[in-house]
């Protein structure tokens, strides 16, 4: 078996295998009880016809095609293994280049190589991270959202007032002209919270069900659509019901309602959650800064089109679950957006970049500092998952896979790594 290797570029390479006519000769005959196997030939039971009754009923290159998929699969993982000490990424790509009767058989592997990593300057950064604090008017305004989550209501026949929710049909138009996406039926407002744009709730103060109000407003210059930012907007709005709502005092009822003996324990644990947001919203922003100075003093190799193609469907994957999580069609979103599957992709590309230098980065880092995780670390991450699924065959078929441990692995010594470099350059 004959092997060259050639440099492609863009952290590609590719082998060239050649089997002399010897050694393709005895995947012939296998290939032969393969397809005799699936093709139905009168007179021979299958698996049972010869090469010269198959050739002429199929063909040879119908023959030769079979045993050369075989002479791949046989041979390939030993000429990547013996030939390759890069770091391969995804799968290699597998071209037939040559195949004839009596003739060598030859063909070509393509593969993407992890591109090479100079680390610069990684530790000794100083990056400052912010301290965190929760005011009281904090604490407060959630303790209101929660009253307003506990409310009581009741349908009223007399004028909307300062508290009430209303619902309504609304009607928005430009110039007369009415706006698309600008409609909604059995719209909930809460009179005293600005809704759409501010000033909106105060024309529905004074009304009565089965009333009718037009008034125009002006939007924000900052509004998300930039069809109606900074222009004028006439509005129709139809009152189909108003209700009182009777909020519930902060007491120890109140408190009891979520699990706490005290609304002073209410206040106590809201403080914490909301304190513990900020923490982590405060080692996120320090963290992305950190790496993006290790980034700055790195240098790379060039990047394979293919790791930041699958890192942009990922984060594609991502933003879409949390759209869905939402409640959300991810379709809707886009197009309120404005955007094309494909232009959010465009502008994803950009940080789908940034995310796989992080990865590399972290990677060298861990082969640098010898950071690595034991194997009982990784047995029971899998064994959590395992149990978490319980009864779930096809999720444990999956998480006691190979790749599966890999991915593990990979993911439990990046956060280690991710642990050291805070503890060498983040500043609190």
């Amino acid at each position: 078996m004959n092997i060259t290797k050639k440099d492609l570029g863009k952290s590609q390479i590719e082998l060239t295998v050649e089997l002399t006519v010897d050694e393709f000769k005895p995947y012939i005959p296998r290939a032969v009880e393969k397809v005799s196997a699936e093709v139905k030939i009168e007179g021979f039971r299958p698996g049972k016809a010869t090469y010269e009754i198959l050739k002429a009923k199929i063909g040879e290159m119908t023959i030769l095609e079979e045993a050369a998929k075989l002479a791949v699969d046989k041979t390939v993982d030993s000429a990547i293994r013996n030939n390759v000490t890069e770091q391969i990424v995804g799968q290699p790509q597998i071209n037939i280049s040559k195949l004839a009767p009596e003739n060598p058989m030859e063909y070509k592997v393509v593969l993407t190589l992890l591109p090479d990593v100079k680390l610069g300057k990684y530790k000794e950064l100083k990056v400052k991270e912010a301290q965190a604090e929760v005011k009281d008017e904090e604490v407060e305004k959630l303790i209101s959202e929660l009253r307003e989550m506990r409310g009581q209501e009741t349908i009223s026949e007399s004028e909307a007032k300062d508290g009430n929710r209303v619902i309504l049909d609304i009607e928005i138009f430009l110039d007369k002209v009415p706006v698309d996406g600008g409609q909604g039926k059995g719209t909930s407002v809460i009179i005293g919270k600005n809704y759409v744009i501010p000033g909106f709730d105060k024309h529905i103060i004074g009304a009565k069900k089965a009333d009718v109000r037009e008034f125009t407003l002006l939007y924000p210059a900052e509004h998300h659509d930039k069809n109606l930012a900074g222009k004028m907007a006439e509005f129709r709005v139809k009152i189909k019901d108003v209700f009182n709502r009777t909020l519930p005092e902060v007491n120890e009822e109140f408190a009891k309602g979520f699990g706490l003996k005290s609304p002073e324990e209410l206040r106590s644990n809201i403080k914490k959650s909301i304190l513990a947001e900020k923490q982590q919203k405060n080692e996120q922003e320090s963290e992305g800064k950190m790496l993006e100075k290790i980034i700055e003093h790195s240098k790379f190799g060039e990047i394979p089109e293919t790791l930041i193609k699958h890192e942009g469907e990922v984060m594609m994957s991502e933003l879409e679950y949390s759209v869905k999580k939402q409640g959300a069609k991810f379709e809707d979103y886009l197009m309120h957006l404005g955007k094309t599957h494909a232009q959010m992709m465009l502008e994803i590309m950009p940080e789908a970049v940034k995310r796989v230098k992080v990865s590399l980065i972290i990677r060298e880092v861990a082969k640098l500092e010898k950071i690595s995780v034991a194997h009982e670390e990784i047995h029971k991450a899998i064994d959590d998952i395992l149990k978490q699924y319980k009864g779930n065959e096809k999720v444990a078929e999956r998480v006691k896979s190979h790749a599966y441990h890999d991915y593990v692995e990979n993911n439990l010594t990046g956060k280690k790594v991710v642990e050291k470099l805070r503890e060498w350059n983040v500043v609190k």
